[in-house]
């Protein structure tokens, strides 16, 4: 069993067995912690939105902590917090008994994909197609195949659970990338994110046409800290 916990935008807790795993923290209340676990952090990129400086204060909770900073971010800047791991695109790393793997993000940084206790997780940081209405057509398209050729290379993957952005800011075209990213791989769960505290953004997704064949594998998500469990 895996708990998920939603902290505000982009930044979740994941709480397996054995550790934490938290992703893109730049907000939010923590829960209570069992200070004996494990303690992974990731950042996806130094964007104010997923890299709020005080993970680093967790330094002072856990015994056992790393965090794993996307290769944007100046990673001897915080060595003085404790273990600090640096990637890049592209790399798979096993990181305190968890393969890392990172997908080129078309905005900046990485999106990591995980495999530990069985389990898969991907969070897409900000990865995703961004289509803009008043881009030039050369740049949304640009975007959509980079995001397409990203998403492409987990069709071998089963994942557990995934945390995706639906940007309502695109209008109209706020769910091309989970719709990609839901019919192009196996996805159990899905997390939409990035969603600006727009929290109506889980009723119109229930009523896109597009959404149908995977609808119930979207997690709607009501309120900030709130918890879900995951049954194997």
């Amino acid at each position: 069993m895996m708990k998920v916990t939603y902290l505000k935008h982009s930044g979740f807790l994941v709480e397996t067995e054995e550790l934490y795993l938290l992703f893109d923290y730049y907000k939010g209340a923590f829960p209570d912690w069992n200070r004996d676990k494990k303690m992974l952090v990731f950042v996806s990129h130094g964007h104010y939105d997923h890299f709020g400086k005080e993970i680093f204060r967790l330094s002072d909770v856990f015994r056992e902590i790393r965090f794993i900073l996307s290769s944007d971010i100046d990673a001897k800047e915080y060595e003085k917090y404790g273990s600090v791991t640096s990637v890049g695109a592209g790399q798979t790393s096993e990181i305190e008994g968890v393969t890392v793997r990172t997908l080129r993000s078309n905005d900046q940084g990485v999106a990591y994909l995980l495999h530990t206790g069985g389990k898969t997780i991907y969070h897409a940081g900000d990865l995703n197609w961004w289509h803009w209405e008043g881009e030039p057509e050369r740049f949304n398209k640009a975007m959509r195949r980079s995001y397409q050729s990203e998403i492409n290379k987990l069709k071998d993957e089963k994942i557990d659970v995934a945390f995706v952005p639906v940007d309502p800011r695109q209008g109209e075209q706020y769910c091309w990338g989970l719709d990609c990213f839901m019919k192009r791989t196996v996805t159990k769960k899905v997390f939409p994110m990035h969603f600006w505290e727009n929290y109506e953004i889980f009723e119109r997704l229930m009523l896109e046409a597009c959404t149908d064949e995977y609808r119930n594998s979207i997690v709607k998500i009501e309120r900030e800290g709130q918890t879900f469990l995951l049954e194997s």
